[in-house]
Order: structure tokens, then C-alpha cells, then sequence
């Protein structure tokens, strides 16, 4: 079956089975491996990626369902959000063997995305289905956090933000 999807920002046509889930055609069609494969039925959350900005598990949503909505994946997580959970990530070593951080940075970004100062239960909530091998819950709650603080920082130091402390 011939697809168009928005992959990224940019229109990908591709030729694949009617009812392939998303994540092998992000993976093994356009080659975009950040998208982990982890359980296969939405329990894990390493597949995680942004359908229309909001968290979603590529291993079930069939591409065909898809087409006609804004797909983000892990490698092109530009958004002011996206970038601002990366760099927490990275200068604060949020995750530890790493598998599942692609799902966790997809997620985060979601919830920032949708709630600008999440608090913990919202953090809690938000990153539930994106389960660590490793334990890393807490830094993932700080460096969400921390990601917030950067956001709102980098809002009022915008021509037209707020200056008010």
C-alpha cells in the first residue's frame, strides 16, 4: 500500500503493508532507529513518539493511521520543549544504560508541551507508561522539572517576555 506520512516535517512517501505498525516502518523502511522497539504492545513506552504533539506508542498505531497527522520521532525533537528536555537530559546524565530515553524524552516533551509546570502528580502521571529498566524515575521527575525552570527562563528572556520575578 502507497503512504504518505509527515515524518519529521517533511512528507514521506513509502510502500508498505496495509497494517504495518509505525515503529517498523520508522524503523526498517526510513532507517530513524532512535524509535526503540521494547515490549510491542504499548506497555513499555520505548517506542514512544509525538502523533499531532501528543505521546504515542509506535509499536500500535498502524502507519496507515497515521497518514495526514504530524509525526515526531527522538531524532528531530526540535521544538522548544524538545530541546529543552535534551539538554537537561544530557547535562544532568537523567538516564543510565539509555534504552528506554528516547521513549522518556518523547513523553516528557509531551507533558511539557501540554502542561508548561507540571507538578508531580502530572509528571507521574504523564511518564507512567514509559517504564526504566533502571530505575531512573527520579531524575526523570527533577530533569522534567529542571526543563520547566529552562523553558520559563528562556520565555522571559524573549523580546516581549515577561520580566517580572
Amino acid at each position: 500500500m502507497k503512504m504518505t506520512l509527515n515524518i519529521n516535517g517533511t512528507e514521506r512517501s513509502v510502500d508498505a503493508a496495509e497494517d504495518i505498525p509505525l515503529l517498523w516502518l520508522l524503523r526498517d523502511e526510513l532507517q530513524l532507529t532512535g524509535t526503540k522497539y521494547g515490549c510491542g504492545i504499548a506497555q513499555c513506552g520505548a517506542c514512544t513518539v509525538l502523533i499531532d504533539g501528543k505521546a504515542s506508542r509506535a509499536c500500535m498505531v498502524r502507519a496507515k493511521s497515521a497518514q495526514g497527522k504530524t509525526i515526531t520521532t527522538i531524532e528531530a525533537n526540535q521544538s522548544a520543549e524538545g530541546q529543552a528536555v535534551t539538554a537537561v537530559w544530557d547535562a544532568t546524565n537523567v538516564h543510565q544504560c539509555g534504552y528506554c530515553q528516547s521513549g522518556q524524552v518523547m513523553a516528557a516533551t509531551a507533558l511539557l508541551m501540554k502542561n508548561p509546570n507540571p507538578d508531580d502528580k502530572a509528571i507521574d502521571q504523564a511518564m507512567s507508561g514509559v517504564i526504566c529498566r533502571c530505575g531512573t524515575y527520579e531524575r526523570v521527575r527533577r530533569g522534567i522539572k529542571q526543563a520547566a525552570e529552562q523553558l520559563k527562563r528562556n520565555a522571559q528572556a524573549a523580546p516581549g517576555g515577561s520580566h517580572d520575578v
